[in-house]
């Protein structure tokens, strides 16, 4: 198993075991309940539903009655006429215990229980209770269901509305519902277990006696939608604010009642209730039945069961996904963050993946709660930020001391931007090698035996240690990567591990700047009393293999072939042409429109039988002087003229040019050639090759 593999699997590994475990731990419970609290702020729907009404008994209703000598709580045939008012409406959800016979007399229950028969569409709450008491089987038996519920919280008795109520109301349901840990009303129980006996909860009796519900073996169907039962209650899809529902006042209600009964014009007309479903309930603060839900920390219990009415109706009740989903979901993230993660070390990356993912989720989350479906989002969160971490923290401290060995190492011979490279791709650096186009660089001290045989051992060491300072930080500078020092020398290359299109073009600068840098070192060197350092350098452009190589207990990042030897010859060949820097044509090809160069011919290096055109850099186009590119295209031309064995006017030129530039060893050289050549009878057909056998 490679490195990766194993620190793949060991991170994406504890990434899961971690994340399960928070998750079934349920510490994210009480977060993952206000998240979801969040998405029903912004995300409940704002469309008015004009099928469903609520009828608030608010404080202005209140204190409009009592101005009337009508006090709390009110005789209850003052809701009489507000029932018949109601008659022509769907179904009336009154959310009022009557539980006791009122203290009016007995005919004020008999005009409310009157009322209520003759509307035939009023529903009544019941209250299920933990308290022991007698309970009446035969009134449960009437409202009871033979489903086994599951039901984790089992009531012991049942309040009932009189029986002047009880027995004329089209159904009655429990208004007893809990609230989630944190007190917050979310879900509401479709059906309760008491004892052995399984009771529809208050708007849930609506649907019992119709088409729309049907019992299977383990589910039920309301209006269509399958519910498990294992769905112990209903997660209630909540609207975005408590203007969901029309909403009118009990005392709107009264007084349009009573302005019929005058044949007076209303504006709350009683056709607009028809085929409606209304619920009637407490909104005044003083009568404790506001509740905090996901919309506000005040809601009317009315409006909660009006909510699950509405929720039930058209199906979109939130469904919770199964665990199983969770678990698969934190599962993917667990391998899939590491995965990711492993295959760079970019903490910018990284950064940019893990928010992509957290984006990914909210929006799969958001997505289905659309859609009446709600994915728990913390657990995925958690796993996302546990995998996160976890393989940051193994990666800095297994993948990264591999990161940091690399870091140490390179750093001191290449540029930080190959090393950034190297730490991304540390395959480059594996042991072995492979076949790339490089740009080698030779650099090599004139004279340098000389020069150590007149200074001690302590000042060569110094006067070498500032030297390759600064060819050194030249060429790093320029993107190179130092390969070795060899005694006196220093090989340099271009195009491994990365390659890119300046490779030539870096190699060349650097070769000016190291020039113009040693001239600098120079006057440092005369202060000191030290001997003048020139260099010559020789530059070539080809094929080589490029990787860590050596052996097990020693190896470096090097490139070999016939590439490399070449550089160092033409490094060599300044000897003979007097020269400070050489390129061959394959460089020069590469860098022909920025620095002006002339041939110096072409050679047979000792070792290598093929011959090579080579070139001499004097200098950048962009910062030369004119004198410099005319002498070059003079020196241009003459040499083609002696290509074209034109010795006449070959000779003429060079000698021009060496009258203006004595020192110029190239064109001695070819003056001589030409007086050789212009000799002879017949040339051979390799004449034109210069043979340089000096290494």
């Amino acid at each position: 198993m490679n490195k990766l593999r194993k620190s793949y699997l060991i991170t994406s590994v504890a990434a899961f075991i971690f994340s399960i475990l928070v998750y079934l731990s349920g510490i994210l419970n009480p977060f993952e309940l206000k998240f979801y609290d969040l998405l029903t702020k912004f995300l409940g729907s704002e469309e008015k539903k004009d099928n469903i009404f609520i009828i608030y008994i608010d404080q202005n209703s209140i204190e409009a009655l009592s101005k009337e000598g009508i006090v709390w709580p009110w005789p209850r045939q003052v809701y009489a006429p507000v029932i018949e008012y109601l008659s022509e409406a769907e179904a009336i959800f009154l959310d009022i215990i009557f539980s006791e016979y009122s203290s009016y007399g007995v005919d004020d229950d008999r005009i409310l229980s009157e009322a209520i028969k003759k509307a035939g569409n009023v529903y009544l709450p019941i209250v299920l209770s933990h308290r022991e008491a007698e309970l009446n089987e035969e009134d449960i038996k009437k409202i009871s269901f033979s489903i086994k519920w599951p039901s984790k919280n089992e009531y012991k008795s049942v309040i009932f509305p009189i029986s002047d109520f009880k027995n004329v109301c089209k159904g009655l349901g429990n208004v007893s519902i809990l609230p989630d840990e944190d007190g917050v009303y979310r879900r509401l129980p479709l059906f309760s277990k008491v004892k052995e006996f399984t009771v529809p909860n208050f708007v849930t009796s609506y649907f019992l006696k119709g088409v729309d519900f049907q019992i299977k073996s383990d589910y039920i169907t309301i209006k269509g939608k399958k519910i498990p039962f294992n769905e112990e209650s209903l997660l209630l899809k909540y609207p975005k604010g408590k203007n969901f529902f029309p909403t009118l006042s009990f005392l709107e209600i009264l007084e349009a009642s009573n302005k019929e009964q005058k044949n007076m014009i209303s504006k709350v007309k009683k056709d607009n209730f028809r085929g409606k479903i209304v619920f009637i309930g407490f909104s005044a603060a003083g009568l404790f039945d506001l509740k905090p839900t996901p919309i506000s920390s005040s809601t009317p219990g009315v409006f909660i069961h009006a909510t699950a009415f509405e929720n039930l109706v058209n199906n979109n009740f939130i469904t919770s996904s199964p665990n199983y989903i969770i678990l698969a979901i934190i599962s993917l993230i667990s391998f899939l963050i590491p995965y990711l993660f492993l295959k760079q070390t970019s903490i910018k990356i990284n950064l940019f993946v893990f928010l992509i993912m957290v984006l990914i989720l909210l929006t799969v989350v958001i997505i289905f709660f659309k859609f009446s479906i709600y994915i728990q989002f913390l657990p995925s969160f958690t796993a996302t930020i546990f995998s996160s971490l976890i393989t940051l923290f193994y990666s800095y401290a297994v993948v990264g001391r591999e990161k940091r060995f690399i870091a140490r190492t390179f750093s001191q011979y290449m540029d930080k931007k190959i090393v950034d490279y190297l730490i991304a791709n540390p395959k480059a650096i594996a042991p072995g090698g492979t076949k790339k186009r490089v740009t080698v660089f030779f650099a090599d001290i004139e004279g340098f035996t000389n020069i150590s045989e007149r200074l001690s051992a302590e000042n060569t060491a110094i006067l070498l240690h500032r030297v390759f300072n600064v060819l050194t930080e030249v060429v790093i500078k320029h993107s190179g990567v130092i390969d070795k020092y060899i005694g006196d020398s220093l090989m340099a290359f271009w195009g491994a591990p990365l390659e890119s299109e300046f490779d030539e073009l870096n190699a060349c600068s650097a070769a000016l700047q190291c020039i113009k840098r040693l001239e600098d070192l120079n006057l440092y060197f005369s202060e000191k009393g030290l001997p003048i350092i020139r260099i010559r350098i020789g530059i070539h452009t080809g094929e080589a293999i490029a990787g860590n190589i050596g052996s097990d207990r020693l190896y470096n990042y090097t490139v070999i072939g016939d590439t490399v030897n070449t550089a160092s010859r033409l490094e060599s060949a300044n000897k003979f042409f007097k020269s400070n820097i050489i390129i061959s044509e394959e460089t020069y090809l590469k860098v022909s429109q920025v620095f002006i160069a002339r041939p110096l011919g072409i050679v047979r290096v000792k070792g290598r039988f093929k011959p090579i055109k080579i070139f001499e850099i004097l200098g950048k186009t962009s910062e030369e002087s004119k004198e410099k590119i005319l002498f070059a295209e003079r020196f241009n031309h003459a040499y083609s003229l002696f290509i074209e064995k034109k010795w006449k006017d070959s000779r003429e030129i060079f000698e021009t040019l060496l009258e203006d530039y004595p020192e110029d060893f190239p064109s001695k050289i070819y003056l001589n050639l030409i007086e050789k050549y212009s000799m002879l009878d017949k040339l051979t057909e390799d004449w034109f090759i210069v043979k340089i056998e000096s290494k």
